[in-house]
């Protein structure tokens, strides 16, 4: 696979024809990992308007400093995305939860995942945030090890707390704490 460029939502913003292709690229990703069971946050996979809606909607806020968006390219082909939002209270402003990590399957294992994350923190440094959280399902053990490796600690979990047909998973909670860290 070529070399991943990493693209910010600035980036992404200023070309229109690439927000248009970035936004059904990023629908494609989504749909087939959900549909092959990864934990996403959707039991269904995604429509093409729910994605570019979701997209619209962290674009603007990263526009206004309460979000952050990175998207990973390879030969001009998106093979993944993530992105940051800050918790809207006033009392709860210097934090962000970080809602979606995803990598295109054929990209996995390649360090795309690690790249998004990297930058993704980066990001959220340089905006001030203090706590970075996380929520995963816990037989998402590569996901869970990646944010471990990068810092990311548990601070709870509730036991068969989603439920995916007849199946329950826990749900781990993450943090990473950015006043401790250069």
């Amino acid at each position: 696979m070529p070399p991943v460029d990493i693209l910010d939502a600035g980036e992404l913003a200023a070309d229109t024809g690439l927000r248009n292709r970035f936004a059904g690229s990023a629908h494609r990703i989504l749909a087939d990992l959900v549909a092959s069971g990864a934990a996403l946050g959707w039991t269904e996979p995604p429509s093409p308007d729910e994605v570019a809606t979701l997209l619209d909607h962290v674009i603007t806020a990263a526009r206004d400093g309460d979000a952050a968006l990175r998207a990973a390219y390879s030969g001009g082909r998106l093979v993944g995305l993530g992105y940051w939002t800050r918790y809207g209270r006033p009392t709860h402003r210097p934090h962000a939860d970080l809602e979606k990590l995803a990598v295109d399957a054929a990209a996995h294992g390649l360090g795309t995942g690690r790249a998004l994350a990297r930058a993704l923190i980066a990001d959220a440094r340089e905006a001030g945030v203090e706590v970075l959280t996380l929520d995963a399902r816990g037989d998402n053990a590569g996901a869970l090890r990646l944010y471990e490796s990068l810092g990311f600690t548990e601070y709870g979990r509730l036991p068969g707390f989603v439920a995916v047909g007849e199946r329950r998973y826990d749900k781990v909670f993450q943090m990473l704490d950015l006043r401790q860290q250069p």
